[in-house]
């Protein structure tokens, strides 16, 4: 006897929907990069072999999404506003920042108090200290000297070394059991990013932008876990999951709802995986309280206080940051695409460093839903109702 399953004619419509919506956005994706712009698609979690034809216009993507999101469930729909009020900033709207997070990111943007976040400095400082590093000028230099300085020739290899001997211990901690392929490339970008991860299905490329990029050995095991075992094992997996039906929109953006998650967990990875690595485990605190003071970078912008007294500002909290740095930081927090992306590090970093010092079976519990598919923060919250306000609790 032959049985054909069919699919329940509801959850045909969904992924009708969700395949014309993926149309449109390699469209859109298509268009921006021939204009040299941004990409949209990040990583492709269900790679086509066709050609894509670029859209027309932004314009024309913006009707065409906003009629597709009239149709929708509520899963695509969510999704869709992302997608549509980005693309609305790129038209020239500017809604306040937390209008803008909430739709994007799906988090609050209410930021920390200024206790909290020297609470944070303070654990950095101890942390440091414990490594014979000081907290001046000079702080970046001996953090980079003690990880252990590595050329630019030496830093592929031991990426890629330093993935192959921790890959067993996250897929223990994420049930992951996923293939991937790496790559490693080089680049030179006048951009915010020192390490970059895209890629579609199972295959990967890291970027290293030697622009900004500085090798350290701690420095490469820790974006092995943040880059390769984190974005891009996490997204090969998401891959896996979408080879049976998936409701969800399988191409990821770094203006949509996954980025939490996605940034949260690869910055906090190594509080899961190599607790013990004392140098490691140091940076990750260091970049907690980075993250924040970025964070209120971001609010002082929105709330229009002068840029000499947001410098001021940064250079009190970090004072080994130089003036480059420092515009650099400012400047890509009124760019359309990074005025929303760059929320999610804060917001992602904090709830995962909380999680960490969470009851096993709720650390396990997420870790592994969060490589089986694409997690809302309000996924996240529904996992760990306990954890702290996703965004910050306020001023």
């Amino acid at each position: 006897m032959n049985l054909i399953l069919e699919w329940p004619v509801e959850q045909q419509g969904v992924d009708m929907v969700r395949d014309e919506a993926e149309t449109v956005l390699r469209a859109w994706h298509a268009y921006e990069i021939r204009r040299g712009c941004s990409p949209v698609i990040d990583f492709d979690c269900h790679p086509v072999d066709t050609d894509v034809e670029p859209a027309e216009s932004r314009l024309d993507v913006h009707r065409r999404l906003s009629e597709l999101r009239d149709r929708a469930d509520e899963g695509v729909a969510e999704r869709l506003d992302a997608d549509i009020a980005y693309l609305g900033s790129l038209l020239g709207e500017r809604r306040p920042l937390t209008e803008y997070v909430q739709v994007t990111q799906g988090c609050g943007a209410a930021g920390w108090s200024a206790e909290y976040v020297l609470e944070r400095g303070e654990q950095a400082r101890e942390a440091l200290a414990a490594l014979g590093v000081g907290w001046g000028p000079g702080t970046g230099d001996e953090l980079n000297e003690v990880e252990g300085p590595l050329g630019l020739d030496e830093a592929p290899d031991a990426i890629r070394k330093a993935s192959d001997q921790l890959e067993a211990a996250v897929r223990e901690a994420t049930g992951s059991v996923a293939p991937f392929e790496l790559d490693i490339e080089t680049a030179h970008v006048d951009a915010y990013w020192a390490y970059w991860l895209d890629g579609a299905g199972h295959r990967v490329r890291l970027r290293l932008n030697l622009r900004n990029a500085v090798f350290t050995e701690v420095g490469a095991r820790r974006f092995a876990l943040h880059e390769v075992l984190g974005h891009g094992l996490q997204s090969s997996s998401w891959t896996e999951a979408a080879k049976v039906p998936a409701p969800w929109i399988r191409l990821m953006s770094v203006h949509a709802l996954q980025q939490v998650l996605l940034e949260g967990l690869a910055q906090a990875l190594p509080l899961f995986v190599t607790p013990d690595d004392e140098a490691l485990i140091a940076r990750i605190r260091l970049d907690h309280f980075i993250q924040l003071v970025r964070a209120e970078l971001h609010l002082g912008l929105e709330d229009g206080l002068p840029i000499r007294e947001l410098a001021a500002h940064a250079r009190s909290r970090i004072p080994w940051w130089s003036d480059a740095v420092i515009a650099d930081t400012l400047t890509d927090r009124g760019d359309p695409q990074l005025r929303t992306y760059l929320w999610s590090y804060p917001a992602g970093i904090d709830w995962f460093v909380h999680l960490a010092d969470a009851d096993p079976e709720t650390r396990r519990k997420v870790l592994h839903a969060a490589y089986s598919k694409p997690l809302t923060p309000a996924d996240l919250v529904s996992l760990w109702p306990d954890g702290p306000q996703i965004g910050g609790p306020g001023r």
